[in-house]
Parts: structure tokens; sequence; C-alpha cells
């Protein structure tokens, strides 16, 4: 059974997910921004647990990378067993006519959570994870996804929503690849996927797009790589759903990664 920490846990894919894995004995660390909504998951996940199963709730703002390196600290402190890790929170592309938003650190929001978030509490949990190898990093990405503009990385001209989305992703996916030939020969894998296109989330209903999809469809490819075979055979690939694919070509680039890696040492240390 493996101890799992899911951001974004308090709705969307991630709450299905955790309830996925506490009915099937798993203990899973809950993420969520709320304090209530967390501790009322919990509680539900609690009464739903199966075959010792259990749960725990972690709350912070992942648009503070300060309260990322503070849920990373927490999580390691009071769960060196951890073994999985499933960056799932996002912020998708906004309302219609939306304008940038920045995060508390001042960066361009969606970047800030899709991407800065998830590289900071990685890095936070790196020696848990290697330390429990084989351990698993599986990364929420997107099909949608547009190379980055590293002369303006926070978006600051000609700002789009749906663009700043994209270009998180793409540098989500990028990221993965780089981060998991770091990791080869620790036991430590890191793979992306695309759970499934308009899931039946708040993220695409406040886009005012028309879901495709339920969060249960977008739930197989994740688990798979939580806790099936996929994640502990391979690293450093993309899925949509449980199926092998490709990400943005640019994203395989040695180039592209390299200078991604330097812009966020820069802007995560």
């Amino acid at each position: 059974m493996a101890t799992l920490l899911i951001t974004g846990a308090t709705s969307g894919l991630g709450r299905h997910l955790a309830f996925a894995l506490v009915r099937d004995g798993h203990t899973v660390l809950a993420h969520g921004r709320d304090r209530a909504r967390t501790d009322s998951l919990v509680a539900e996940l609690r009464a739903a647990a199966h075959d010792g199963g259990h749960a725990e709730g972690f709350v912070a703002d992942l648009a503070s990378l300060t309260q990322v390196r503070g849920l990373g600290a927490r999580v390691a402190g009071a769960h060196p067993d951890l073994d999985v890790l499933v960056n799932n929170a996002g912020v998708g592309a906004g309302p219609r006519g939306s304008g940038r938003e920045l995060s508390a650190d001042g960066h361009e929001l969606r970047f800030a959570v899709n991407l800065l978030a998830p590289v900071a509490l990685t890095r936070a949990l790196l020696p848990v994870l290697r330390a429990n190898s084989p351990s698993r990093i599986v990364n929420c990405g997107s099909l949608g996804q547009a190379p980055l503009d590293f002369d303006d990385l926070g978006f600051a001209k000609d700002y789009n929503g749906t663009e700043a989305y994209c270009r998180a992703k793409f540098a989500l996916a990028a990221h993965t690849f780089s981060l998991a030939r770091e990791l080869s020969g620790t036991g430590v894998t890191a793979h992306v996927v695309h759970p499934a296109t308009y899931m039946d989330t708040a993220m695409v209903r406040d886009a005012g797009i028309r879901p495709w999809n339920s969060v249960e469809d977008g739930a197989a490819g994740v688990l798979a790589l939580a806790v099936g075979a996929p994640g502990a055979e391979s690293t450093g690939r993309f899925f949509d759903g449980p199926r092998p694919s490709r990400a943005h070509e640019d994203a395989y680039d040695p180039a592209v990664q390299r200078r991604l890696d330097a812009e966020l040492e820069r802007l995560v240390g």
C-alpha cells in the first residue's frame, strides 16, 4: 500500500483520486487551499476508507512558494514513508475575457500554480521520495501545450489565459522529462499525464466549456501511474490517459530543457 500526497484534492479529479485510493487501502494525504473544505474532505475519506486506508489533510495556498515549501516540510515531517507525489492542483484558463493575474510572489498565476508550485513541492519532497524508492512522481499535464517565450516568461505582453495555461503545461512536461533524467538510477520515477480532455471540473466550467469527459474517465491514467505497473517500469514519459503518447515535440529538446532548468533555478531555487 502506498502513501500518496495529492494536491488539489478537495474537488474535481483530485477528490475522485483520493476516494479511489483510500477505498483501496492506501494512505491519502489530501492537500487543499481551504481549511474547512480540507477538513470536511478528510472526514469523508476516513468514513469511506477500506482495508486499512487512511486520510490526513494538509492546507496550503500553492500561489505562494513560501506556503508550498512549508507544505513539503510538513508532509515530510509527518510522513517520512511518503512514496508517491501526485501534482494535480492547477489553475485553468479562467473565464472568457479575464485578465492577467499574479501570484503572492508576483508571478503570472498560471505559471506559478501549474509549474512553479509542483517544481518547488517536488524539490522539497525529493529527499523523502529518494529514501523510499522505488517511488513515483506523477505530474498532471495537458495535451494543450504551447512553447515558452523565454523573453517573456511572465506573459506581460499580449496576455491570453488559454495561452498562459498551455505554456505552463508545456513547461511542466519539459521539466518532467529533465527531472526524470536527473533521477535516473535513484528508483524515483517521474511521468506527466494528460488525464482526459475537458473533464467535468470547475476549471472547465469556469472557462465556459461544456465538459467532454468525467473525472472518473480522467482518473484511470493517473491511478495507473501512481499505484500501477507503468510508473515502476519506466520514467520520463508522457501519457494521454493510460496510453503512452507524445508531448509537444519542443518539450523534448535538450536546449529548451536546459534553459528552463536555469530559469526554474532562478525562480524557485
